[in-house]
């Protein structure tokens, strides 16, 4: 195997949570699809806003708060270059992915769906993608229709063009599937859906932080992720939308900086991005994900991609040696996560076991309940790399999973 162009010994430095032991022994950290660890310098950017420009921003006219009002604004036109966004203003920070789907699917429906219009999702979403769907169902009578995955957790684009209807208002999906790894062809997809006149969302919390992202080329109309799986602070988020589609929504929430101009008859509404935006928003944290953005784009999203490659095509070969292993998603596109069970060992045994060799994955059905239920098991479970991982550890994995078997 060629060696990786990234110094990964050197990188892992930055990483001071991965020099821990676990049970005594050296923590092997395999759980990025949950949240990734955070570098020195995305740490440090926290304490030097706390301790340097803290003040809340926008609304004052004195020195902090306006060096801190330029760092949180500084913070969306990084975010805006990074996925390669027409205007910052198309950039909302939000507290997470969740909240920008959650603000997608109440403002889109109350605006522009009424009883009978149709919302297309996929069996591999993340419950975040499926629940605030509900709830709009319950409130407006939406009806939700289900793209079905092929044996390799892929999807058709057949599929999804047979669930096209004229009540069809909008599709949302995952880039990337946090089960089962799969890339997703959205940007057929998203061309699909626009030759029909259905605006496209795009769930990235999974792509973002391992795939480069040109929300331009790929057309999408909305995009979502979050800071904590890219290297970020946790409590930060973003929704992207097109500026047109943008203007069409309504406020998501009332408050502080969202407004134009307040009576007790009337509230006008203030510009985008900031209609989306009410009361403080976490600047400190909008700061710090840059920062973790900055580090990105200095290792390079495409030496991150082939690392994380790599690691995955490594994994996988080692994993298939075991007996009795059956690894869940089997595309022939995935990013780096691997699903798997062990004869009939149950997930929560397998991790907890694990765990006290000081191997972090994740067990159970990774907020994919429906997806589990498609695919007729309970959960599995979960590996999924970043670039600072190493082989070292996925033979580590790998012989863990080796000893826990041996004991059933």
């Amino acid at each position: 195997m060629d060696e990786s162009i990234l110094d990964i010994k050197n990188i892992r430095k930055d990483f001071p949570i991965l020099t821990q032991t676990v049970y005594g022994k050296p923590l092997v950290y395999l759980d990025n699809a949950a949240t990734t660890q955070k570098p020195l310098s995305v740490i440090r950017k926290i304490e030097e806003v706390y301790s340097t420009i803290n003040a809340n921003i926008h609304r004052g006219v004195h020195h902090l708060s306006q060096l801190a009002t330029e760092s949180h604004e500084e913070a969306r036109k990084t975010v805006q270059h990074y996925i390669h966004a027409a205007n910052s203003n198309e950039v909302i920070f939000t507290s997470g992915a969740t909240e920008s789907v959650n603000l997608v699917a109440s403002s889109f429906c109350r605006s522009q769906c009424k009883p009978g219009d149709e919302i297309i999702l996929t069996a591999m979403e993340h419950h975040a993608n499926i629940i605030p769907w509900q709830i709009q169902r319950d409130i407006t009578g939406i009806v939700l229709k289900v793209v079905p995955i092929t044996e390799k957790g892929e999807i058709r684009l057949e599929d999804v063009e047979e669930l096209i209807s004229s009540k069809t208002k909008l599709i949302s999906l995952a880039h990337v599937s946090n089960v089962l790894g799969t890339i997703n062809p959205v940007a057929e997809i998203i061309q699909l859906g626009h030759n029909y006149n259905i605006p496209v969302m795009i769930d990235a919390a999974q792509s973002v932080q391992h795939i480069p992202i040109d929300v331009q080329a790929l057309d999408c109309d909305f995009l979502v992720f979050s800071s904590h799986k890219m290297y970020g602070p946790t409590g930060v988020g973003i929704l992207y939308g097109k500026e047109n589609q943008l203007d069409k929504l309504p406020p998501y929430q009332g408050g502080g900086e969202m407004i134009a101009h307040v009576t007790f008859e009337k509230t006008t509404f203030n510009e985008l991005p900031f209609k989306f935006e009410a009361g403080t928003p976490d600047y400190v944290g909008s700061t710090a994900l840059a920062e973790a953005i900055r580090y990105i784009e200095k290792l390079g999203l495409e030496n991150i991609r082939k690392q994380e490659d790599r690691l995955l095509h490594y994994a996988t070969e080692k994993l298939l040696q075991i007996p009795g292993m059956q690894i869940i998603g089997t595309s022939g596109r995935k990013s780096s996560v691997i699903s798997f069970l062990v004869g009939g060992i149950h997930p929560y045994d397998m991790g907890m076991l694990l765990d006290h060799l000081g191997i972090a994955v994740r067990t159970g059905h990774h907020c994919a309940q429906p997806l589990m239920d498609a695919l007729g098991i309970e959960g599995t479970i979960r590996a999924s790399f970043a670039f600072y991982n190493t082989e070292e550890e996925i033979d580590t994995l790998v012989a863990g999973i080796k000893r826990v078997a041996g004991m059933f």
